[in-house]
């Protein structure tokens, strides 16, 4: 059964989307995070139920995240995607909070050829799971911010939250 709510968070609205799960603590596995706008973001569909109550253990970790109190997600989430995009997302997955890493870094350590640098950033793009799946932290070979489907500012804001760029 699919299941969502929205949260306020400091990047405006959450929607969460989630499954029940009998293994994920709290009893949800989440589907997706996405903000209002972010492009390819999830959208309320009919016959998924509002339940904010399904959401509490992912609520209370995004909370903590927020407050800086917690750098690393311990959520149960639903694996979609290509063989090729779960590894770019388990990739994401190993970077430190506060630290960037380049798309051609992803690339590196995933195997895929220096040609690859444009299909890896595809691939974070359609990362269903921001903030959790730190995706924010892919920045350009330069330096520059760039490529985050929630919108730079957003991208911005959560890497000066982790320490990792210092506001001007």
């Amino acid at each position: 059964m699919t299941v969502h709510t929205t949260i306020d968070s400091p990047l405006g609205e959450l929607l969460l989307v989630g499954e029940k799960s009998a293994t994920a603590t709290g009893g949800t596995a989440l589907v997706s995070l996405s903000v209002p706008g972010q492009k390819g973001g999830a959208v309320v569909q009919d016959g998924w139920s509002e339940d904010a109550e399904a959401f509490t253990e992912i609520v209370s970790q995004l909370r903590s995240y927020f407050d800086g109190k917690l750098t690393r997600f311990d959520i149960e989430c639903v694996e979609g995607g290509t063989d090729f995009q779960r590894r770019v997302w388990q990739a994401l997955e190993s970077i430190p909070y506060g630290t960037t890493v380049s798309y051609g870094d992803i690339a590196r350590q995933i195997g895929a050829s220096r040609t690859a640098v444009r299909s890896v950033g595809t691939a974070i793009g359609r990362n269903p799971l921001l903030v959790v799946r730190p995706c924010h932290r892919v920045i350009g070979a330069t330096g520059a911010l760039t490529g985050y489907a929630g919108g730079l500012e957003r991208k911005e804001r959560l890497l000066v939250h982790e320490g990792a760029l210092q506001t001007a």
